[in-house]
């Protein structure tokens, strides 16, 4: 099943299910329960928002060793995370704003975990039933601040720094799915999920036994190597098979 949040002509927000490229919109929250309104409506009719509102995103750093190889990093013997605020969420074609504090900024395409309910201390044999889905992340990066701080808080926290859409997927299997990043159609990251360092659920696990995790709260688990910079006038996609596509175009602080 994929789910969508979407934003209506008439002001009005509201989850959906997309079948046959339509969505039906739905009563309530994939969390609590969902109940078919029996409207349809076509893709093209709505504004796709942030699949949901995390009370947190957690990032995953160094989980493709590829990727740990070109920033000259050891492959971590344990998850390394950090966090992003909500308020660095976007959805599907919102522009992601490059801070004037910053002279690079980079994508990192990654498959994001959508938490399905709240959990502490989840054991891997039963981490599967706090899933509500999967979906596509972009864990943009001011790099730059990055080494310049030596933390990762500024260098990801920024607004726009989080896009995460465009759907949620719910019935995948996340082990090895083929995952790319283009840049104005330039294919810039290709990697599977079967390389990670972590998987998917042992990441949620190990997350758990740190802080409880809420329902709608993404864990970005990694990007594979071939990271680098964006620029104002950019078109970045991150592609994951079975999923879909997120796309966001690239703006400089004070662009309309």
């Amino acid at each position: 099943m994929k789910i969508v949040r979407v934003y209506l002509r008439n002001g009005r927000c509201c989850f959906g299910v997309i079948e046959g490229g339509v969505i039906e919109l739905q009563e309530g929250d994939p969390f609590k329960g969902m109940r078919p309104l029996r409207v349809k409506t076509e893709l093209s009719e709505v504004k796709l928002l942030p699949p949901v509102l995390p009370t947190k995103v957690v990032g995953v750093g160094l989980n493709y060793k590829d990727h740990a190889e070109e920033v000259g990093l050891e492959v971590p013997k344990e998850p390394v995370i950090f966090l992003k605020p909500p308020s660095a969420v976007i959805g599907p074609d919102e522009p992601i704003f490059l801070p004037p504090d910053s002279q690079r900024v980079d994508y990192e395409g990654e498959l994001a975990l959508v938490v399905a309910k709240p959990c502490r201390d989840v054991r891997l044999e039963e981490a599967h039933k706090y899933v509500l889905g999967y979906c596509c992340f972009n864990d943009v990066t001011a790099r730059d601040l990055q080494l310049r701080d030596g933390q990762w808080t500024r260098a990801k926290g920024f607004d726009t720094f989080a896009p995460l859409g465009p759907w949620i997927v719910t019935d995948i299997d996340p082990s090895d799915l083929k995952i790319e990043t283009l840049v104005n159609g330039q294919l810039k990251q290709s990697s599977r999920t079967s390389k990670m360092v972590f998987s998917p659920l042992e990441l949620l696990c190990f997350v758990s036994k740190v802080m409880t995790l809420m329902p709608g709260d993404v864990i970005a688990t990694g990007t594979p190597s071939g990271i680098g910079p964006l620029k104002e006038g950019d078109v970045v996609e991150i592609r994951i098979e079975g999923i879909g596509t997120l796309r966001n175009p690239v703006k400089s602080y004070g662009s309309p």
